[in-house]
Parts: structure tokens; sequence; C-alpha cells
């Protein structure tokens, strides 16, 4: 007999029920179910199942992409499968028993699916779901996700490359704001997504393909108007409260892309200069201009039902562009400075809708973000002058407008038709890049 097998003999006989050592514990071979008395909880237990996804980081957000056929026929079922993906279910800040990251930037969804729309190639729905509380707001689009959609689309099969093709434009219809934007990605030898590239954007320390999307005519895309309230620039009064006396802003209520209320910073109150724009006081001010906008705008009746939507419209605070280090005195280039806010709290850079929507206020002037992007702190009077006149000769072209935000700069292109009444943004066009995280299946719990 083998030394392997008595020292397996021995220990069978030591942990045998006759053994002395545990003769008084009954015998329960593993195998055999316990009785159902003795697990209530498992008789009851409530079934879960896998929903197919991937996580992509796409721009500066981070999102789940889900096919649009694999949730239910019906919109208003989606509530409770997307809580429960990203960990919103119970109203979780921390969004622990989902995928979400617990932020606004990374706790987003975009459904997708082959377009039957004529000229169509996919159409995309965006989801933002809320951090802490259980509620999803449909009633905007988010830039930085729709970059990952045209990828997304192409490495899922619902669009093709042609053999050999190494770029590819791709039509993708948002149905949230009904609009149209064209995605072009770079093609890999294997037809699908190349990812790989040495493009890089600020708010990300990666690089990846370039990412060119285009924004088709994005005004009215909540209102059906450029400017709802037929003013290129307003006043808008904020009422008192325990934490605020009553002030007034300076703003440009516009509409492109997605609404947004803009707000020359120098216009705030003290109370806000004073204490930065993270303090809680901060955040009720800009909650209240914002609420004020959305009433102003038509997208709510009272302050009170606009404070129910918190994805539109939003907000931004802009100041004039800091000027060129290499040579101050040089005319520098149309820009512009600012900070957003994203679900109540500050962007730690800019929404990419808000680049577009920013960059096309900068050209038309009249507005709040134009005038700054002629401010006296960057050029004198006369400069301003000349450079104003020089704009309303060049009206139409295409111009390009650097945005200064926290965590950097985004370039956006922008083709603008103004004749100093009427203004029509033809298309505005900006930069991303996008990457697969992981791609299977998220458990989802009723």
């Amino acid at each position: 007999m083998s030394l392997s097998t008595r020292i397996f003999r021995r220990l069978a006989a030591t942990l045998s029920p006759q053994s002395e050592h545990v003769n008084s514990v009954p015998h329960i071979p593993f195998a055999v179910p316990l009785p159902t008395t003795a697990r209530p909880d498992l008789r009851q237990k409530k079934i879960r199942r896998t929903l197919p996804s991937v996580l992509m980081r796409s721009g500066t957000s981070k999102g789940l992409f889900l096919h649009r056929n694999h949730l239910p026929a019906s919109q208003s079922e989606w509530g409770p499968i997307i809580l429960s993906a990203m960990g919103s279910r119970h109203g979780d800040k921390r969004q622990l028993d989902g995928v979400g990251g617990a932020t606004s930037t990374t706790s987003k969804v975009a459904i997708v699916s082959k377009s039957t729309r004529p000229g169509i190639d996919v159409d995309y729905t965006f989801c933002q779901v809320a951090v802490g509380e259980g509620k999803l707001d449909m009633s905007g689009n988010c830039g930085n996700i729709a970059a990952g959609v045209a990828p997304f689309a192409l490495d899922e099969g619902l669009v093709k490359a042609r053999p050999g093709q190494k770029e590819l434009d791709v039509r993708v219809f948002n149905t949230n704001t009904r609009q149209l934007m064209v995605e072009t990605v770079e093609v890999g030898p294997d037809g699908k997504f190349h990812e790989e590239g040495d493009y890089r954007i600020s708010g990300f320390k990666g690089s990846g393909s370039r990412i060119k999307i285009a924004f088709i005519e994005p005004a009215g895309s909540a209102t059906g108007k450029l400017f709802p309230t037929g003013q290129r620039k307003d006043r808008l009064r904020i009422a008192s409260t325990d934490a605020f006396p009553e002030f007034e802003v300076e703003a440009t209520l516009i509409d492109s892309a997605n609404p947004f209320v803009l707000v020359d910073l120098a216009t705030l109150p003290d109370h806000y200069h004073a204490l930065g724009p993270d303090a809680p006081s901060s955040l009720s001010i800009v909650e209240a201009i914002r609420r004020e906008g959305a009433v102003r705008m038509g997208l709510a009746k009272t302050v009170e039902e606009a404070g129910k939507v918190r994805g539109i419209p939003k907000i931004a605070l802009l100041s004039p562009a800091p000027l060129p280090e290499a040579n101050p005195l040089k005319t520098p280039p149309t820009g512009i400075s600012v900070t957003a806010y994203s679900m109540g709290k500050p962007h730690p850079s800019f929404q990419l809708t808000g680049a577009v929507t920013l960059a096309a206020a900068t050209c038309i002037r009249g507005t709040v973000a134009s005038d700054l992007s002629l401010s006296p702190y960057a050029l004198p009077w006369q400069t301003r002058q000349t450079v104003l006149q020089e704009d309303l000769r060049l009206a139409g072209s295409k111009k390009e407008v650097c945005i200064h935000h926290r965590s950097g700069e985004i370039l956006a292109e922008v083709n603008i038709e103004d004749d100093g009444s009427q203004a029509m943004v033809k298309d505005a066009t900006v930069f991303r890049t996008a990457q697969r995280l992981f791609e299977g299946g998220v458990i989802v719990r009723p």
C-alpha cells in the first residue's frame, strides 16, 4: 500500500461519522439538500438576469452601451433595468451594486439600434442615471457618450465598412433631441473600430484615434429655436432665499445641441465669488439661475417644476479666455473660459454639447459669449471694434473656437450664418476619442 493511500485512509477514518472525535455531529451528505423548511429564503429567491452590454470610455465620460433589442419594447419599462445595472435602484450615492462610477460623468447609458429611418445608419438614445437617486433623465443628449456610438455600432455589426476602407462616416440619429450627427471613425484591417492613435483630448490622460463628430443644424434641440426668448442676451432676476438675497445676472439662453444658460461670471453675486464654485451656497445660486433660465426658455412653467428635471437646461459660467503666454500683445484667437455644472455639481471639464453650443454663441454677435470673447481683458477697445467689424465681414464662414475649461481646452469648429437679425448654425464639429473597457453581461436584479 502506497504512502499516499495510507494517509488518505487515515484521514477518512478520522473524518468518518463513526470517529470518536465527531460522533456527536450528525453526518449529512454534501449532495443532499436541506429540507425546504430550513431554507425559506432560497425558496423565495428572486431571479436575476444578464443583460449583454459594453462599458466604454467615451470622450471624458464613461457609460454602458446596450442594444435596443435587448430592452423591453416600451421605453417606460427601461427604468428598473437601467437603474439596477448602474447601481442606482436604491439611491446609493456610491452605486456599489452596479457599474456606475458614482459621478454624473460616469453614470451614463447609451441605447443603440440599427435605424429604419431613410438616410440614417443608427438610432441612439441617451440616459443620464442619477447618482444618489433612483431616477433617469432622458431629456437631452450627451456629446461625449455620442462619440462612442459609431465605434460601438461598427464593432457590433450594426454598420459595416467595405474591405480595405480606412475611414467610415456613420449617420447617427439622437432620439432625445431628434437631431442628426455624422461621426467619422477609423477602421482597422479587421473591419472593426481602430481605437489606437496619438490624438489627445483634455480631461483624459491617454490617447486614441480621432473621432470627428459633426452636429448638423443643431439649433432648437428642445425648444425649437436657437434663442427661445427671442433675445441674444437676457437679464435674469433671481428671487431671494434664506441662502442669498435677490440678485440679477446677465445671460444668453441658447438651444443648440442642448439648451444652455450661459451666464456672465462677473455678474454673479459677491457671495458666489467669495466662496468659490464648489461651495454648497454657490451650488444653490447656480441651480436657482438654471431654474429661472428653464422658465424663461419655456422648458418649465415654474422654478419648482424646473427643479424636477436636472438634465436640461444645462448651465455654464463664462469669463474671458486667458491671454497667450508666448506673446500677450498679440491678438488672441477666438476663445472663452467656462465653468460648467452637471446635475447640480461642478463638471470636471465641459460637456461636448456645451462646446457645440458655446462655440456657436461665441460666433454670434450680441451674445454674452461673443462679448466676452472680445473682452477688454484681452483687447483694447479700438482693437475690439476692428475685430468685430472683421467678424461682420466674415459672417457665414467656418470658425474655430478654443474653449478653456477646468481640465484643459476643447476646440470646436462652427459654421454660422448671421445677418445681424437672424442667425443659423449650419453645423458644428468637435473631436473625441473612445475605447472599450469591457464586453459581456451586466447583472440586472428585480
